[in-house]
């Protein structure tokens, strides 16, 4: 919480319309990992990804241009940016005049590479992809694909993260498995507002039992903690107690402040999901 304390989270703060890097707040990710178990070699590689809804700036005769901003932050970077910080960042940006569309993507892929590699030497930049109106029809609307762990009838009695409801059964067969669930919700660490998300686990291994899973991901309910840091939580959680061979956990949030954040966690090299909006998003 140290970090935390002098970030503009949970505070009033000023709306800057005139271009501040200077607002980005970077928080390390190495304490919050220490607290769940994850050394400086993390048994995971993937991304951060966001998606910022609120974007506008000036052109160079003064009319105001619109985009979405599509965001890739490794996992590997040493920071994080806290999300209010970013909100504010980009408001900066509404009344400063840029040259082109290609100069606001310029801009914030230096910035926000700089924010996560704080202090560091920059291993790999931030990706960032805008999309203009004449490309907004193509943002398509698209749940998790995956078998639906929600259609079980489980009585849940814990709200606070209980790994001990997972389990599999490395008697039976391995699988390959794509469950999923729109019942995620945590809290922010900092102001106690609900998070609310869906979530796609993939996994080879021992059958992982269902419903001890569901009533795992329901146990988040009343926990205060980052998404980014929700997700290697479980990804941790399931990789220790059901061992699959091959694992990986993608959380899609409901946006807060134009932004949404949707981390993803694998254990095993692969491309990307695409970052396609759910429909609470």
């Amino acid at each position: 919480m140290t970090a935390l304390a002098s970030s503009p989270l949970g505070k009033t703060s000023a709306y800057v319309e005139r271009y501040d890097p200077s607002l980005l707040f970077p928080i390390p990710r190495q304490p919050k990992r220490d607290e769940i178990g994850i050394g400086a070699t993390t048994p995971f590689t993937g991304a951060d990804l966001w998606t910022a809804y609120e974007l506008s700036w000036l052109n160079p005769r003064g009319k105001p241009q619109v985009a979405l901003a599509h965001i890739t932050v490794p996992c590997e970077t040493t920071h994080i940016i806290e999300s209010k910080s970013f909100k504010l960042y980009l408001n900066s940006f509404n009344q400063t005049v840029f040259e082109s569309i290609e100069a606001v993507q310029q801009r914030l892929r230096e910035d926000l590479s700089e924010a996560v590699w704080r202090g560091h030497s920059m291993r790999g930049s931030v990706g960032v992809r805008l999309v203009g109106p004449q490309a907004f029809g193509a943002e398509l609307i698209q749940p998790l694909e995956g078998l639906s762990l929600d259609r079980l009838d489980v009585e849940c009695t814990d709200y606070t993260p209980a790994p001990w409801h997972l389990s599999a059964d490395p008697d039976q067969p391995p699988v390959a498995e794509v469950l999923v669930s729109d019942l995620l919700k945590s809290n922010c660490l900092v102001t106690g507002q609900p998070d609310w998300g869906s979530v796609r686990i993939a996994y080879t291994g021992a059958p992982i039992d269902q419903a001890g899973l569901l009533r795992y991901l329901v146990s988040f309910r009343q926990h205060h903690e980052f998404h980014e840091q929700c997700v290697e939580r479980v990804f941790m959680d399931i990789w220790t107690r059901c061992r699959p061979t091959r694992l990986s956990v993608y959380a899609r949030y409901t946006r807060r402040g134009g932004l949404d954040i949707n981390p993803w966690r694998t254990s095993h090299p692969q491309q990307p999901p695409v970052n396609q909006r759910t429909a609470r998003q």
